[in-house]
């Protein structure tokens, strides 16, 4: 691209809509994404969490992908041979819906199709409609090498996944058993916890009296229906209540069937009756119990939740049998109480929202125990650190108790389980290289993997594994992974177990990242039932991307939710708008970047600059420059993000423009020696503060830097370095004072009523004071004209030994002033009054909580400040 050193470059306002998709396109062709396997700089990996194919940008997106991207832009910047790894998701669960309702709309399912032919049209769909999200990761800036994208059903990630099935089941950490799973009767699919999301539904609760007389127990349940599965009643050991019961057998209603009492220690003799009905084949915990007392499983319900017990419920759905099995419970007089509603939380699958059936089934299963343990053992002895480490009990927590994790779904897209049966009850499992078994009788498991599994490869599969490659060689381990703290769980601690599994040992990352959830600007979740979502897609048309990044970019503080709101992402826009004028004003005013400055001589037109003539102001903006590098790459290598994105926001807004910029404009007015350095001091500036932002707002600084300086881009420009030699604390206590005398001149004008633009004539006597030879910027800066015959000094002020000599004569109507003050005075002094008697009465402050008291004595501060305050500014006016 063609880049001159002129404002004429830059058009008065910035218009993100036509700038940013060229640049990244740019970029994209240009290859500056492109990780080099065969370059001896040192790597820095991050892989990108594989969104689904079926998924959009949401904001949860665009907040962990900006920061992503910040810290692979910066380490790209210092020199490292960057791999940010993109990739897709093939989302079993919700890519199978998806095509499931296409096909529905002409009349056909599934099975209609028969398997081989839907996957066939699921691969369609995906080339066709997939993917949707990696467009609108083109328009957020992601700097992801897409040479490089993946997919966790391509041919290497397949081959990834037979490998590691194969190598865990000859390990034996493979097995299958019939245990309770959670099951969709919609989906007709087992799934995994992360796939349930529980909310509080209105239900019902029952107390059902089992047996007669004195051998009756009474049992509360909100799942009726169940009631035919039971074998057991349980109560605990020590329940005086029941323990005459212990042993003995009692009638089960409605049928004919007869049950015993139990006594186990789960059961907790404080909850409700004391006494739970057991049913091992349609409850987890009832589950344990029954296999703790080789208590018999009775399925009573089929995978569509359709009753399947003999008698007058067969056929009947679960929501028709459980009001017909009340009815025929009170028929019998069995029901003691019935509670409607009854609020309680109920699972629900997080693709379709039908409600979850436990369900008895066979399954396919890792046996976590020694992965579980090697992944808690990488964080205990620092080979993986969490940040924030308040994080750590909540990993171990998890970790230490994991069960073995249900791996089989009731799909047909996905990674097909690689085992096959035979017709004498053979089990064989396949390798990626081996052949299958065939004849007669052979046929292959119908499941399919949980997508889980194949995402929890992903840091070593997309580098090439099971091969040994050198992608895998150099790029693994990664270095960060960024996540939310939500599925801390689920995502992280499977890379974990199956990185250190497959890899000899070596954890798939060094840091693990966990971010917080965005919320909306009150603090609350983001859902479409409260209205609040925002699409940042919106956004960004609106405002600009850059604007959306840095909104997001001051929310990174690792762990913690970032609230959101559209007022902040104005702010950010004014703060592009804000760089866009400054370095338009510094080109208009002929700064340029000299190569070589500070260090070097060379001048902006060529002569001699002599850097130890440099003006304080200059040195002071050095000096607070290097002082910020200093500062930010600290908080970038910790990924403190919020402060670093502060840190710059408040150096280039308070310092560079709002005073280095203002405070150089007397010098540019002189021209000279003076007026050349500010110019390679304003060039200088301008473009490490750029350099530090870009991995935050990667457009705006683009087009800014390369139009500032013609380089060729900011993505491959060289990293600021700090350089102590330029702090300068001397030059940094002058203009602080002069940033003290001036702001207390501007708040004496406020205090007085003068407008902003209002000049007013004074003398100031500098010769005691640290800002001696500031005397033209401080007028400038105050709107402080020259005393004139005929001065009369009216009002007086004095700081950091500077004496300020005003004429307000003629300037204020100074009897309106005074009446105005005296009546302000007078109200903050009956404030005070007011606050001292309540906070002097004894009888008030017994009785008075704190927080009244905390409110009083903050009204009595105040108004003592605002009588001080007050008092003062009636002093400072002009006397009759």
């Amino acid at each position: 691209m063609n880049h001159s050193s002129s404002a004429r470059d830059l058009p008065t306002q910035y218009a993100p809509a036509e700038v940013e998709a060229k640049l990244y396109e740019h970029w994209v062709a240009a290859g500056y994404f492109e990780a080099d396997v065969e370059n001896d700089r040192p790597p820095y990996t991050i892989v990108l969490p594989p969104p689904n194919v079926t998924g959009s940008l949401h904001l949860g997106h665009a907040f962990q992908h900006t920061l992503m991207d910040v810290l692979t832009r910066r380490k790209r910047m210092e020199g490292y041979e960057t791999l940010w790894l993109p990739g897709m998701d093939h989302a079993g669960i919700a890519t199978q819906n998806v095509v499931e309702r296409e096909l529905a709309k002409d009349g056909v399912s599934r099975h209609d199709l028969g398997r081989e032919a839907f996957i066939e049209r699921v691969w369609q769909w995906k080339e066709e409609y997939g993917g949707k999200i990696l467009g609108q990761m083109r328009r957020l800036g992601d700097g992801v090498d897409w040479s490089r994208e993946r997919f966790t059903m391509d041919e290497g990630l397949s081959k990834a996944v037979q490998t590691i099935f194969k190598k865990l089941y000859d390990d034996e950490l493979i097995y299958r058993a019939e245990r309770i799973i959670n099951w969709c009767p919609r989906c007709l699919t087992a799934l995994s916890d992360i796939e349930v999301d529980h909310q509080d539904d209105d239900g019902e609760l029952v107390s059902i009296r089992y047996g007669e007389g004195e051998k009756s127990i009474v049992v509360a349940t909100t799942r009726a229906e169940t009631l035919l599965g039971d074998t057991a009643v349980a109560v605990h050991p020590d329940d005086e209540r029941y323990k005459h019961l212990i042993g003995t057998e009692i009638e089960l209603p409605l049928t004919d069937r007869r049950i015993p009492i139990i006594a186990d220690e789960h059961v907790d003799p404080e909850f409700g009756t004391g006494a739970v009905k057991v049913t091992p084949a349609h409850d987890p915990n009832d589950f344990e119990i029954g296999k703790r007392h080789g208590l018999p499983s009775i399925t009573v319900m089929d995978e569509r939740a359709v009753i399947t017990a003999h008698g007058p419920f067969q056929g009947l759905d679960r929501y028709e049998a459980r009001p017909a099995v009340v009815a025929a419970l009170r028929a019998q007089g069995r029901l003691v109480a019935e509670k409607r509603p009854y609020v309680h939380s109920v699972g629900h699958c997080s693709r379709c929202k039908t409600t979850i059936e436990p369900r008895l089934s066979m399954q396919w299963w890792v046996r976590v125990g020694p992965l579980a343990k090697a992944a808690g053992d990488a964080v205990r002895d620092g080979r993986v650190k969490i940040e924030p480490k308040e994080m750590e009990p909540r990993y171990f927590d998890w970790v230490d108790n994991l069960h073995d994790w249900c791996i089989s779904r009731q799909l047909w897209w996905g990674h097909r389980i690689p085992v096959w049966y035979g017709p004498d009850g053979e089990v064989v499992c396949i390798g990626p290289d081996e052949q299958p078994p065939t004849g007669e009788g052979w046929h292959q498991d119908t499941d399919v993997l949980d997508t889980w599994f194949s995402s929890g490869l992903w840091p070593f599969s997309t580098l090439g594994w099971p091969e040994q490659t050198e992608n895998l060689a150099k790029f693994y381990p990664t270095d960060v992974l960024v996540t939310g703290y939500d599925i801390l769980f689920f995502w992280v601690v499977r890379m974990m177990m199956f990185g250190l599994y497959a890899m000899d040992g070596t954890p798939p990352f060094h840091t693990v990242t966990l971010t917080g959830l965005v919320r909306d600007q009150f603090g609350k979740k983001m859902s479409k039932s409260s209205g609040n979502v925002v699409d940042p897609l919106d956004w960004m048309d609106t405002y600009g991307t850059d604007a959306v990044r840095f909104t997001l970019a001051r929310g990174v503080n690792p762990g913690t939710d970032v609230p959101i709101g559209e007022d902040w992402v104005q702010g950010s826009r004014n703060f592009c708008n804000k760089l866009w004028n400054a370095t338009r004003f510094a080109l208009m005013n002929g700064a340029t970047v000299v190569p070589g400055f500070p260090a070097g001589t060379a001048g902006t037109g060529g002569q001699t600059l002599n850097t130890d003539s440099l003006s304080a102001t200059d040195r002071w903006i050095l000096s607070r420059l290097n002082a910020t590098v200093a500062e930010v790459n600290a908080l970038y290598d910790e990924h403190l993000l919020a402060k670093a994105s502060d840190a710059l926001y408040h150096f280039a807004w308070d310092e560079v423009f709002d005073w280095y910029v203002e405070l150089s404009k007397t010098s540019l007015a002189r021209g000279g020696e003076q007026a050349e350095a500010v110019r390679a001091v304003l060039g200088h500036v301008l473009d490490v503060t750029l350099r530090l932002l870009h991995p935050i707002m990667p457009f705006v600084t683009e087009t800014l830097w390369t139009t500032l300086t013609g380089g060729e881009s900011l993505v491959i420009a060289e990293w600021p370095k700090p350089d102590a030699a330029w702090r300068d604390p001397a030059a940094e206590a002058e203009i602080s004072a002069l940033q003290q005398v001036t702001t207390e001149i501007r708040r004496f004008r406020a205090d007085q009523g003068l407008k902003p633009g209002q000049k007013v004539p004074a003398q100031l006597n500098l010769a005691d004071s640290a800002v001696t030879g500031h005397e033209d910027a401080i007028r400038q800066l105050t709107r402080l004209t020259p005393a004139e015959s005929g001065f009369i000094s009216t009002a007086s002020l004095s700081v950091a030994g500077a004496h300020v000599q005003l004429d307000l004569s003629g300037v204020i109507d100074v009897d309106a002033e005074r009446k105005r003050l005296t009546k302000d005075l007078a109200t903050a002094e009956k404030e005070k009054e007011q606050a001292q008697a309540k906070l002097s009465n004894q009888a008030f402050l017994a009785k008075a909580p704190d927080e009244v008291v905390k409110k009083i004595n903050t009204r009595l501060v105040a108004a003592q400040e605002d009588i001080a305050r007050l008092t003062s500014q009636l002093a400072a006016l002009p006397q009759k």
